[in-house]
């Protein structure tokens, strides 16, 4: 019998139904529940074929434990080992070699010196920054982000350098992007599960968030459509999730990347709209019942992405 788990914090309606849609298909030797964990012993097999991760991002003990399992031959969805990795300015750099449309980007370093460190820990940091180099590239109104970070917590946007010094030494310890504003005609959420399943959602992020999936607007042309897909497909495959969303913003029919790093994506009925939720549910069953048919026990069964096999494979050259 093969296990699959699903680990979750507060959320409700995303994994029961998920545990419920895998247990209703009767596959062979193929069962779902809710991850249990009683104690965690280094290089010890856990009791799941296959684990979809949806709270390791809040909890280090749960990172941990998922890297353990992927290590003895679990398959994570998401790769724990690259989740650990990423950030959203790295994204963005392989987005732009993947040939993405994105807002221009830059990183910052933070308003505050990291906790025991000080000015002679930045010897090799230019102060003044070029500030106008900056400013000249992104351009205002901008929006400064985290670098590494979720939710929209810690998102500002800016009007003009003085706004943007204002906010900026608000910002304390944490490293921030700025990030050019695309005012947008049209905005796409879209989940991307398996780097091949899509479903694009029409999406108002400017809404409250109990109402950003409902919009009045004419449908998308089917060329705009077929390139947000496509871009997609490229971007999820390219960093290796297997469960992700992805954000477009259309600027002059063009989609612009914004957001696409969301290894744990809202996923709730009350949010996403019941056929979205069906959509995800469905898919996400789908998904983790292969892997499980295709996982090997003892082995790595971990999902890389195309810029990981790729690194791999010209090192093994040399």
């Amino acid at each position: 019998m093969k296990k699959i788990g699903i680990l979750f914090g507060m959320e409700d309606t995303f994994p029961h139904a998920f545990v419920e849609r895998v247990n209703e298909k009767k596959e062979k030797g193929i069962i779902a529940e809710p991850v249990s964990i009683d104690k965690v012993i280094q290089n010890r097999l856990t009791e799941y074929a296959v684990i979809i991760d949806r709270i390791s991002q809040d909890v280090p003990f749960y990172r941990a434990y998922l890297k353990n399992a992927a290590l003895t031959g679990t398959a994570v969805i998401n790769n724990p080992f690259w989740w650990s990795a990423d950030d959203k300015f790295f994204n963005n750099c392989l987005a732009d070699q993947l040939g993405v449309p994105l807002p221009n980007t830059v990183i910052l370093p933070s308003a505050e010196h990291p906790t025991d460190t000080t000015s002679k820990s930045f010897r090799n940091l230019k102060m003044p920054l070029d500030w106008e180099g900056i400013f000249d590239y992104v351009k205002f109104p901008a929006y400064m982000k985290p670098y590494a970070g979720g939710g929209w917590k810690n998102v500002y946007r800016l009007e003009n350098k003085d706004e943007f010094f204002q906010k900026h030494r608000e910002t304390g310890q944490l490293v921030m992007l700025l990030q050019e504003e695309i005012v947008f005609d049209e905005y796409f959420r879209v989940y991307c599960l398996g780097g091949k399943a899509v479903r694009i959602m029409e999406y108002e992020p400017r809404n409250p968030h109990h109402l950003r999936y409902v919009v009045d607007r004419p449908p998308a042309s089917k060329k705009l459509l077929a390139k947000v897909k496509e871009y997609s497909i490229k971007l999820c495959q390219g960093l290796g999730y297997d469960f992700n969303t992805v954000e477009f913003a259309v600027r002059n029919g063009v989609p612009y990347a914004i957001d696409f790093g969301n290894p744990a994506p809202d996923a709730d009925v009350n949010s996403v709209g019941q056929e979205n939720f069906d959509w995800v549910v469905e898919e996400a069953a789908k998904m983790a019942i292969a892997y499980a048919k295709s996982q090997k026990p003892g082995q790595v069964n971990l999902t890389w992405g195309t810029f990981m096999k790729d690194a791999v494979s010209t090192a093994k050259r040399f």
